[in-house]
């Protein structure tokens, strides 16, 4: 899955290339609220509240004001948390610089209108920090133990997810959206020779991201 969405992320990059006029492109800034969670990782699971910021480029596609290709280079807060009223809450924190690549519409050309968004993303984990790793399952840190050889937390350096989303542009500057990254890769492989009868630890560790997104976008 992720050999396909790649080449069709360069498939789609070389068909636009050709309608793409370099000297439009606007640059901005974007800053949102993160909600990250990770299916069949941490038992028990939880939501982790953190945030994502950086910068964006917005590439015109074609001779119409509506069509546009927007990559950004973001720091990108991930991960989970686990615990319950008895005991102490875990914390599993993912830091990436992210890459995501949209392809984006505007369903008018109107200055102020609503947009749709979708595309690939591209993670590289820069920090990973765990807090409160339960007594009973010393092998969700990230160091291998002697006594759980092969069973360790530590995430993949690299991971992939499918976005999408859409939001309100006011005057082509100040836009707001709502997004949902998709995770497509097993980020605690390790976890999956977790000690137990769980049908989830057999199962891929995929991370899920929902965030709300402010970007300004600088005139040319």
């Amino acid at each position: 899955m992720r050999h396909k969405l790649t080449l069709l992320a360069l498939s789609l990059g070389t068909a636009l290339s050709a309608q793409i006029d370099l000297k439009s492109v606007r640059y901005g800034l974007t800053a949102g609220y993160n909600y990250s969670r990770v299916r069949n990782a941490h038992n028990p699971s939880g939501a982790r509240n953190t945030f994502q910021g950086g910068a964006l480029a917005l590439i015109q596609v074609g001779r119409d004001d509506q069509f546009y290709v927007q990559p950004e280079v973001v720091y990108y807060g991930g991960g989970e948390t686990s615990g319950n009223q008895i005991t102490p809450k875990a914390v599993y924190a993912n830091s990436y610089i992210s890459v995501p690549i949209y392809f984006k519409a505007y369903l008018s050309e109107a200055p102020s209108e609503f947009f749709a968004m979708v595309g690939p993303r591209f993670n590289f984990l820069i920090n990973q920090k765990t807090t409160n790793v339960p007594k009973e399952r010393p092998y969700y840190g990230t160091e291998d133990l002697p006594q759980f050889p092969g069973v360790n937390g530590k995430a993949n350096p690299f991971s992939m997810m499918l976005g999408g989303g859409f939001g309100y542009s006011y005057n082509r500057n100040i836009e707001l959206s709502v997004r949902a990254d998709v995770g497509l890769s097993n980020i605690y492989k390790n976890l999956m020779n977790e000690p137990g009868s769980d049908p989830a630890i057999k199962k891929n560790k995929r991370e899920n991201v929902i965030s709300v997104n402010l970007a300004y976008i600088f005139d040319r």
